[in-house]
């Protein structure tokens, strides 16, 4: 981590003993001594800033990881870019300062287009506040699944400024704090459970028996994956146009994968219908032509 910082120390110093060896007018003299200062300066800067970066990462990310708690998992990285970014800033301006530049009246004149900044950056203060919100009212951590804006997916960062989901098709979207604000969430992984609700139609050839088997066999399913709550409701509920409709309401226990649990209940009943002669319905039109005498 700080073998390019002191490499590069070396070059420079290198450079400078170089350089006063040689004669050059006053001047120019006075310029390469500012640019001198100015890149020890920041060298020294980055030095420090890859040393403490270093400190969090070996020692204190080990830390948390070990606490049940996720809000010092989310905390973290906020803190690493916040103290990095700070010593950036001090180092500039010391940097300047060494160099000879009146840094006072430099932050004066920073002060003058202040508004202008503020304007500009009007949408990066929305998106602070909106990191501050999450941090504040916790409607989702790092971790949960959450749906918003019709992004369905894990919360995989949550910076100051953006944080980033893992969507269900793998792919990394980066939303801005924002929009966390003004939108709906539906927090998933906080459901205390899961409820899937099924409509399974059968043929109208399926008899009173068939029809008692089948709702047998997925009650059967429901009560044999250990992932789904034993609350399980079943009804033939319905004569529908093209089938006769049985309802399969079962909740996923909170904390299961509910994408995995739901492939192995749909399978077992594709198996297991297919195995008692229970042939399923799809839309389809009868038509009965009188003949005429």
């Amino acid at each position: 981590m700080i073998q390019q910082p002191l490499i590069f120390a070396i070059i420079i110093f290198g450079i400078w003993l170089g350089i006063s060896q040689l004669t050059f007018p006053e001047t120019i003299l006075t310029w390469l001594a500012k640019v001198y200062h100015i890149l020890i300066t920041i060298n020294v800067t980055w030095l420090i800033a890859r040393l403490l970066d270093a400190i969090i990462r070996e020692y204190i990310v080990p830390l948390t990881e070990k606490t049940e708690s996720t809000l010092d998992d989310q905390v973290i990285p906020i803190v690493r870019k916040g103290l990095r970014s700070t010593i950036w800033i001090l180092g500039i301006i010391i940097a300047l300062n060494n160099a000879g530049y009146d840094v006072t009246a430099l932050i004066a004149g920073l002060g003058i287009g202040g508004l202008a900044l503020a304007m500009a950056a009007k949408d990066s203060v929305s998106n602070i506040f909106g990191g501050i919100m999450i941090f504040t009212d916790k409607p989702f951590k790092v971790g949960d699944r959450i749906k918003i804006n019709g992004f369905d997916g894990s919360i995989e960062e949550i910076g100051i400024r953006t944080s980033r989901m893992r969507t269900l098709e793998n792919r990394l979207v980066t939303i801005p704090n924002a929009v966390f604000i003004g939108n709906m969430i539906e927090n998933i992984s906080a459901e205390p459970t899961r409820k899937v609700v099924l409509n399974i139609g059968l043929v109208y050839e399926t008899k009173a028996e068939q029809m008692e088997k089948a709702i047998s066999l997925l009650k059967e399913i429901g009560l044999q994956n250990p992932n789904v709550e034993d609350n399980i409701l079943l009804s033939f509920n319905n004569f529908g146009d093209f089938s006769l409709g049985i309802l399969f309401i079962y909740y996923i226990k909170k904390g299961e994968d509910i994408l995995v649990t739901q492939t192995e209940i749909n399978l077992a009943i594709l198996k297991q219908f297919n195995a008692n002669g229970l042939e399923m319905a799809f839309p389809t039109q009868t038509l009965y032509h009188k003949k005429e005498s």
